[in-house]
């Protein structure tokens, strides 16, 4: 199957093979979620990008290789109801920004914050800070050494525009997503969002002064 980055609740996970690193994408949860399991294909080794919802449907797309590390991109609880239940099942290390760890339900094992440095096996994920949604957020970027970068950013970036804010922190989101990703990436990076379907940079950048102007 081709991927098309299009997931239900319910339904198979979509599978995105790049040379060094596999995608797995699953949607979960009453709100949708996307959850993204990322695997690195020399070692085998494994993270999850936000344990966001049923908990049995993401220790199964772990299997039996276990995983070394779960990423939540922010606090909002919609992306970290399985978190607790996951961690319990694989023994896994919890990583998120310090804004945000206090209002998760466990106990972080590693803080993060802008330029930071994820492995995931030889692989190796960049974290990028995005205030504005939360004061924590943040998105994680593979910068694939034979072909664009992918990004996965939670709930800061989607098709469309940014995530939701307050008045006082739109401005602060956006800023922050058009200098450190849309000045920073090609138009080719993939970007993977914690709701909905993918989009690439290039797609988005044209209507980045649309949304300044709608406030939204």
């Amino acid at each position: 199957m081709s991927y098309t980055g299009e997931v239900n609740v319910g339904g198979p996970a979509q599978v995105r093979e790049l040379p060094a690193l596999i995608i797995n994408k699953v949607a979960v949860g009453p709100y949708e979620n996307n959850c993204y399991l990322l695997r690195c294909r020399v070692t085998g080794r494994q993270l999850l990008v936000d344990a966001a919802d049923s908990a049995e449907v993401l220790i199964d797309l772990v299997g039996d290789d276990g995983l070394d590390a779960v990423v939540t991109t922010h606090s909002h609880g919609d992306h970290w109801q399985a978190l607790p239940a996951v961690v319990d099942a694989t023994g896994a290390a919890t990583v998120a920004h310090p804004l945000d760890a206090p209002n998760l339900p466990v106990q972080i094992d590693r803080l993060v914050d802008n330029g930071d440095r994820v492995a995931v096996g030889d692989a190796s994920l960049e974290v990028i800070h995005l205030r504005g949604h939360t004061p924590g957020g943040i998105a994680l970027m593979y910068d694939d050494p034979e072909g664009p970068p992918h990004v996965f950013t939670g709930d800061s970036l989607f098709p469309g525009g940014v995530g939701k804010t307050t008045s006082e922190t739109f401005s602060e989101l956006l800023d922050d997503v058009t200098s450190r990703l849309f000045d920073r990436l090609p138009d080719e990076a993939w970007f993977y969002p914690g709701h909905g379907k993918d989009s690439t940079i290039g797609a988005e950048r044209p209507h980045l002064s649309e949304w300044r102007s709608r406030g939204w």
